[in-house]
């Protein structure tokens, strides 16, 4: 969650420990303002050990506490809050630290365009060169940050963090809590076209794009809206930036997807499913709940079975690749 520190936040290690369910060992009292990697931390910071191979970096780290396992906590004579997934209590921490500020009243710069029947709920914040047109729903305690475009007929829920220069265009619907970062495009058309004689003839497309709670999208992602029916977005949804999402594309509950994928139109993703960088799913597929796709994989069929699917080849030393493929070749030939 993308967050700017405006304000000075200090909190005692033993309040931290209560709000994650943490041990402590060391001083209680011990005041944190901020939060660093293991190498970088400095004195007022916690940091966190998740990754093993980072455990050398405890005898010289200069944070004031870290959050660690028992297991690799042996031996460590500094603060410290022991935790059964440090990397889970880091992230609640570091909202805790960082909170996302949402307006508590009403900031509508001057400069800002606003149809004259557009709904907005109080507090909200509008920033300068916004454009919201007609028959928009705006809900309370969001932020529509600089230069951000909202078309007509856009339903958008309470507590929604829009950042510069995003594009949300006509019938969208947002639900509550959700990011949406600079560079996006909500709802712009899909790759939609019949072949003629005469060359390609344009398919309206007249559906929508529906985006659930708790949603957060990356910078420079787009999200076309459907053709016929809509494009859903189920809640609880992380995408990362620069990813594509086809028109009538369905995304389960808490489906996390990294940067680069791109899923063409009308495929299925189950919920719980994560899908890593650079991975591409061709069109009208169903993707089963609890999948894990890694990356640059290439989708060409149905997956009906929960776990992990690859079928990219990871970089060898040149030389070695080319006897590699030379060999798939020869296999080829014989079958």
């Amino acid at each position: 969650m993308a967050s700017n520190k405006k304000y000075e936040t200090v909190f005692s290690l033993s309040r931290l420990a209560d709000y994650i369910g943490a041990e402590i060992s060391g001083d209680p009292e011990c005041q944190i303002s901020g939060i660093s990697t293991i190498q970088n931390a400095k004195e007022g910071e916690i940091t966190f050990l998740s990754n093993p191979c980072y455990k050398k970096h405890l005898k010289t780290t200069k944070a004031s506490a870290v959050i660690i396992s028992r297991a690799e906590s042996c031996g460590y004579q500094s603060n410290y809050l022991i935790c059964s997934d440090p990397y889970l209590a880091y992230a609640k921490i570091s909202q805790l630290l960082y909170p996302l500020l949402l307006p508590n009243s009403d900031e509508i710069h001057e400069t800002a365009v606003i149809a004259d029947n557009v709904q907005i709920s109080s507090p909200v914040k509008i920033g300068s060169g916004v454009t919201i047109e007609e028959n928009t729903v705006i809900g309370e305690r969001t932020a529509i940050n600089a230069g951000a475009f909202i078309g007509k007929g856009v339903s958008i829920g309470e507590k929604v963090t829009i950042y510069p220069n995003v594009t949300i265009l006509d019938g969208v619907v947002i639900g509550d809590d959700c990011i949406i970062h600079s560079g996006a495009v909500i709802g712009a058309d899909g790759l939609g076209f019949a072949r003629s004689k005469e060359g390609w003839q344009k398919i309206a497309q007249i559906g929508k794009v529906r985006i659930g709670s708790n949603v957060e999208i990356g910078a420079n992602t787009t999200i076309d809206r459907g053709a016929i029916g809509d494009t859903v977005i189920a809640d609880g949804v992380k995408l990362d930036n620069l990813i594509q999402i086809a028109h009538n594309v369905k995304i389960g509950r808490n489906t996390a997807i990294a940067a680069s994928v791109g899923i063409a139109g009308s495929t299925e993703v189950g919920e719980n499913c994560t899908i890593a960088g650079k991975v591409g799913i061709i069109g009208h597929l169903e993707i089963c709940a609890d999948c894990h796709i890694t990356a640059m994989s290439l989708v060409t069929k149905s997956i009906k079975t929960p776990g992990v699917y690859s079928s990219s080849m990871p970089a060898l030393p040149d030389k070695v690749w080319h006897k590699v493929v030379a060999k798939i070749r020869r296999l080829a030939k014989k079958t």
